[in-house]
């Protein structure tokens, strides 16, 4: 899928989709919210109720490395966050494989 890149899990978005039953993704600057709404019925199989999207902007990073200062930037991107009709949920866990080296 060339419009969802990834869900997005932090403790904020957990919280979220446990509570309000809406979850994060990070998708395609150039998505509207029809192709992220219909994107995400076809690949999860639910209903979508609302989509809100925001523009993250980009963040500048300093590291202090035994080379000295690393400094650095965040690229921005943009977020979705949807809404998915009660009684619904999507299982992000699912799709993640664990790779053991």
């Amino acid at each position: 899928m060339s419009i969802l890149i990834k869900p997005i899990i932090t403790e904020k978005a957990t919280a979220q989709s446990e509570d309000l039953n809406v979850y994060a993704f990070e998708v395609a600057r150039s998505a509207n919210k029809v192709e992220i709404k219909k994107a995400v019925e076809e690949f999860y199989g639910v209903n979508v109720e609302t989509v809100r999207t925001a523009i993250v902007p980009a963040k500048f990073q300093t590291k202090y490395t035994k080379a000295g200062l690393v400094r650095g930037r965040k690229p921005a991107y943009k977020k979705a966050l949807v809404k998915v009709v009660s009684g619904e949920t999507i299982d992000l866990d699912g799709n993640i494989l664990i790779q053991w080296v």
